[in-house]
């Protein structure tokens, strides 16, 4: 079988700090954090009272009110996102055989604020089962990859990934491998994500991952500073349309970059830290190198996991450094959840996002909130603080981990034809 090459031809962002690609990217090079007060519901009596959330999304600017109603926000932010992502591929859905695009559609947690809604109420009732019609729709995470497909009439493969954080860039690499595989000529990936509320919040509370930096949120994402304190949650939606390199030329897609390789491993250490050494994060990263056919010197970009926390941010440059070795002071690191907060299921996707316009651009943009250097993490290595950094990006590895050990690394290549 001859594998088939695939490229990049449209993006599509619904993030705190950008509800559209462009703004998303001139975000990014800014330096914008997107972390403020919650608005969505009362935090009085939670340790966390900051998250990454939307900024002026209207639910009925994009779907008329009742229809609105059906979808939990994660469905709603992952339909805004692949209708961008769809129009900027330019692809005439009505000229195109609908039977070869497929969707794969990722969520780490899905609908919980329906689900959290509907218990409560039940929970506050007399015990009668009353649940609206549209509650296991409305929280099942497949559900986005349905909504999509049937938008669209995309009648390809279609289903949902599922691996926590590490959920959309699972999406992402699925959705390479039909391609390659011949299986699809064009793929909806990506993925979306809704928990800011009080549930998750309380949630990762009990579990001491999310800051509680409430007297300066906007500095509380601070990946590989010495006094970090756990993640901002975040939430939004990426997408992503990958194409057959063949079918793309043929219908003059502007392309963005290749996929060239993917890497996928396992922990298998514990259910939410990483191992310590980062061999999960140096075996995803190993096996995509492999895969791409690329050597180390390679590479020339690492959009990091970096979600601020205090063991995962010594994991991961640990496994840089091991597997690179000299050539990982040439690396430029970064870690764009300094300033989107950690998206959880959504993050890959958001962080493709990031590094596809890095190699498209020249440009890395910035790790903010640097203070203080951590004596436990190799300072040598390169973390672009502060400031964008412009360079050539050949190509680029984003790297997306999940509880439970999942490690996902992709890279995208600059494409020259």
């Amino acid at each position: 079988m001859k594998f088939k090459r695939v490229v990049i031809t449209g993006l599509g962002a619904l993030t705190p700090i950008g509800n559209n690609t462009t703004d998303y990217w001139n975000a990014l090079l800014n330096g914008v954090s997107g972390a403020e007060a919650i608005t969505r519901f009362d935090t009085s009596k939670c340790k966390t009272r900051f998250a990454c959330e939307l900024k002026g999304f209207d639910a009925t600017d994009f779907f008329e009110r009742n229809e609105a109603r059906k979808y939990d926000r994660f469905a709603q932010y992952g339909i805004v996102a692949s209708d961008e992502a769809i129009s900027d591929s330019g692809v005439d859905v009505s000229h195109v055989d609908r039977d070869r695009i497929g969707v794969i559609w990722a969520s780490g947690i899905g609908g919980i604020e329906t689900i959290t809604d509907e218990i409560t109420n039940f929970a506050k009732g007399d015990g009668t089962p009353r649940f609206s019609p549209f509650f296991v729709p409305k929280m099942i995470a497949d559900i986005t990859a349905g909504h999509i497909s049937i938008k669209y009439g995309f009648k390809g493969p279609n289903f949902a990934t599922v691996s926590a954080c590490a959920s959309s860039a699972n999406a992402i690499v699925d959705a390479f491998y039909y391609i390659i595989l011949g299986k699809a000529d064009i793929m909806v990936c990506g993925g979306s994500e809704a928990s800011i509320i009080i549930s998750a919040i309380g949630g990762f509370n009990s579990m001491h991952a999310l800051s509680t930096r409430n007297d300066d949120p906007k500095t509380a994402s601070r990946p590989f500073d010495k006094d970090r304190d756990g993640f901002v949650i975040g939430e939004g939606a990426g997408a992503l349309i990958l194409e057959d390199y063949e079918h793309a030329i043929k219908r003059g897609a502007n392309i963005y970059a290749e996929i060239v390789g993917a890497g996928l491993s396992a922990d298998a250490h514990h259910i939410t830290s990483p191992h310590p050494e980062g061999q999960g994060a140096h075996n995803s990263m190993k096996e995509a190198l492999r895969e791409a056919g690329l050597k180390p010197e390679d590479i020339d970009h690492i959009n990091t996991h970096g979600t601020s926390t205090p063991q995962g941010d010594i994991s991961e440059p640990k496994a840089i450094v091991s597997l690179f070795g000299e050539h990982a002071y040439k690396i430029s690191i970064n870690s764009t959840k300094s300033m989107t907060g950690h998206l959880l299921g959504a993050a890959g996707a958001i962080e493709a996002i990031a590094a596809v316009l890095a190699v498209k651009n020249d440009i890395i943009p910035p790790t903010i909130n640097h203070y203080t250097d951590d004596p436990e993490i190799d300072n040598r290595l390169d973390f672009t603080f502060h400031n964008p950094t412009k360079r050539i990006v050949n190509y680029a590895i984003s790297n997306t981990f999940g509880f439970g050990g999942h490690n996902v690394s992709i890279i995208f290549k600059k494409y020259s034809g």
